[in-house]
């Protein structure tokens, strides 16, 4: 998975963005001002940094001049079209507004990493290989039939691996807000890629929320 430079000078946002990137796979540095993240930079030791903007000593968009080749993506609460536009300018990657959903930064820090090609393309657990780019599945090396929503649901559910995901958050990120059923289509789904996967033991459901894609690294 990939190295990632956390900027952030409030701990418990810095800490929560750290334990949720960690438990998906990555590996995590966290500093607290703008001028302990240019010298972190400048080692090129990082496949992300996720930046905010205000920071003591040196802000985050005077940080992104001096520092603009390895992948950024801001995490900041300057909303205005002025700042998103000049944040893009400086060769950001993607600007995400506080107050932010940690599974949205999670789905958009996957994003840029492919994007940049700095994750890995495939993933692989218990005899199933599955490859992203393809939108494939296969188990002992055999092609799984998966329907496109088992495919985005086993997708979601790796993207989000360690990480207790409810009925609702799973109908919203992959049956998004049209559609018209209740959370027992989410169970059924579930019990399929369980059974074509061959997943029974890692795919936990969180009694009285939803469900867990287990993944010891």
């Amino acid at each position: 998975m990939a190295n990632i430079l956390i900027v952030e000078d409030e701990y418990t946002i810095n800490e929560l963005v750290k334990r949720n990137l960690q438990l998906v796979g990555h590996k995590c540095c966290c500093v607290f001002d703008g001028k302990t993240a240019l010298e972190e930079m400048q080692k090129d030791g990082y496949d992300l940094v996720i930046l905010d903007v205000m920071l003591p000593v040196l802000d985050g968009f005077s940080l992104l001049k001096q520092a603009s080749h390895t992948p950024t993506i801001f995490l900041t609460a300057k909303d205005s079209l002025t700042d998103r536009i000049k944040g893009f300018s400086l060769g950001a990657d993607d600007y995400i507004v506080k107050p932010f959903e940690m599974l949205e930064l999670t789905a958009r820090v996957e994003a840029v990493l492919r994007r940049t090609q700095k994750d890995t393309k495939v993933f692989e657990l218990a005899y199933v290989r599955v490859e992203f780019d393809s939108h494939l599945a296969y188990l002992n090396g055999q092609i799984v039939d998966l329907t496109p929503k088992e495919y985005e649901l086993l997708e979601v559910l790796i993207t989000n691996r360690n990480i207790a995901l409810s009925r609702d958050k799973l109908l919203e990120l992959v049956w998004e807000y049209d559609f018209e059923g209740d959370s027992r289509t989410v169970d059924v789904h579930i019990q399929k890629l369980r059974k074509k996967l061959g997943w029974e033991t890692h795919i936990k459901t969180v009694y009285k929320l939803g469900y867990r894609l287990e993944v010891r690294e």
